[in-house]
């Protein structure tokens, strides 16, 4: 029997190896069992994205919920993150769940759980369903008509509930007409619907159903992103550029010129438009691979700033209990205040086109506002696909201070509060870390420019793999 272990966000495996209608049985009754000890009425919002087989195990969690007496509000089309995330929260489920491998490669799908208050279950509360996940379960199959007679099964429109949250809170008129033309990539992930009815302007890119991505992980990151970032570079009359990842809570930013915005910068831009204009407060809450930049913003602006272990749901478990500005990770999940604690990257997208549009400011021109705060920087990251011997032996290394330079560069302090985060002077840090949701070594760099930037992750590799 499998074992079962949700990691940063979620339970991920790939197709037909151990993500099987087995296995989802097996967390869907698991789900099934805390719920019911949650409420006298359990509840689940469930959506599945546009990977191979949503619909599929989408039914199969929907027959086990049947079988122990859950309901279910469902929609029968693909859906995103922010979507079921928002619908919890709008119909106070007793859980919400999404079919979702996220960003990961097209051979893998997930489930994650979420919770009413509109953002990822929180950790202890997802450790309680991992500890309910037992054996084999067998359960009929359900007949979907009768579901809705007795009430354990009702088919909601979440794009539409969606739709309208999001035309409630934004000047939808002001952005459709503003001059700042839009291109948009949804990565054939699940955001393909939403925009181009949200922004019937925007060129688009990639906004059809293809469950194999081309190949393509879903990740909204450079290197995934060429064909976007030359459609943009190419057209002069496209301002800015969005990206989605699978399932569309992931951001990440082109400018004019095609070139990309990463996390981080995004995450000044959210700060500085919400603060400095919307005139909004509250603390920033940042996982532990962003930059230090963010932190030199909120000195500047007298915000307070907090540091998580990385994973949105620590984020999010604040964002529940404190009033927070803004809440987001290197990886381009970011959640804003006015809005449930879940990452988004579509509202991301619109809180910033309608800054533009607004104050006829340029991508450009907002972002030489973020420098003249927190100075220039570049940012990159490598995944090293290693034999788990050899990932195990660098993180040994790391836990044992082995390391004092990487090259020419001289280690100046070390942070270890989620990975090992090496400050080399002059503004430039390395970051190292096994990924929580896939085989891979993460390695992270920042520094006054990209040249420098891939000079230290060169020379960083070199020395872990000497």
């Amino acid at each position: 029997m499998d074992n079962i272990k949700f990691g940063t966000d979620g339970w991920r495996a790939i197709i037909a190896d151990t993500y099987t209608v087995t296995n989802v049985k097996r967390i869907a009754k698991a789900t099934a069992d805390w719920v019911k000890a949650k409420s006298d009425t359990p509840s689940i919002v469930l959506g599945y994205d546009c990977r191979f087989g949503g619909f599929l195990f989408a039914q199969t969690v929907i027959d086990v919920m049947a079988s122990q007496g859950v309901k279910v509000f469902f929609d029968k089309n693909f859906v995103s993150t922010p979507m079921i995330s928002l619908a919890a929260n709008k119909l106070q489920s007793t859980a919400g769940v999404i079919l979702t491998a996220s960003h990961n490669p097209p051979s893998y799908n997930g489930y994650k759980l979420k919770s009413n208050f509109g953002g990822p279950t929180i950790p202890a509360e997802i450790q309680e369903v991992e500890d309910l996940i037992e054996g084999v379960v067998d359960c009929p199959k359900s007949d979907w008509n009768e579901l809705e007679k007795v009430d354990l099964l009702e088919f909601v429109d979440f794009e539409e509930m969606y739709f309208q949250h999001v035309i409630a809170h934004f000047d939808m008129e002001t952005i459709r007409n503003s001059k700042y033309t839009l291109a948009y990539d949804a990565m054939y992930g699940a955001g393909q619907r939403i925009l181009p009815r949200l922004l019937p302007n925007a060129a688009t890119l990639h906004c059809d159903f293809n469950p194999s991505f081309m190949g393509q992980a879903p990740e909204p990151i450079h290197k995934n992103l060429q064909e976007f970032s030359d459609l943009i570079r190419k057209d002069d009359s496209l301002a800015i550029g969005l990206a989605n990842d699978g399932d569309a809570d992931r951001i990440g930013l082109y400018n004019s010129h095609g070139e990309f915005i990463d996390a981080h910068h995004i995450l000044l831009l959210l700060i500085h438009i919400l603060y400095k204009y919307k005139q909004m407060r509250g603390k920033v809450v940042i996982a532990f691979s962003v930059s230090p930049k963010i932190k030199k913003m909120c000195k500047a602006y007298g915000i307070e700033c907090q540091v998580t272990p990385i994973g949105f749901k620590h984020i999010a478990q604040i964002m529940i209990q404190d009033d927070v500005l803004v809440g987001g990770e290197e990886s381009g999940g970011i959640a804003v205040k006015g809005h449930i604690p879940e990452r988004d990257g579509i509202w991301d997208g619109l809180v910033i086109l309608e800054h533009m549009a607004e104050t006829n400011t340029s991508l450009e021109e907002l972002i030489a506002e973020v420098y003249a705060v927190v100075g220039p920087f570049s940012y990159n990251r490598n995944d090293l696909h290693l034999e788990e011997s050899k990932k195990q032996e660098i993180i040994a290394n790391c836990k044992a201070d082995k390391y004092t330079s990487f090259g020419e560069f001289t280690i100046e302090e070390v942070e270890t509060i989620d990975g090992f985060k090496y400050h080399l002077g002059n503004d430039r840090n390395v970051m190292i870390r096994p990924s929580g949701t896939e085989p891979v070594l993460r390695v992270y760099a920042e520094a006054e420019t990209p040249e420098m930037v891939e000079n230290i992750l060169r020379q960083t590799k070199g020395v872990l793999l000497g």
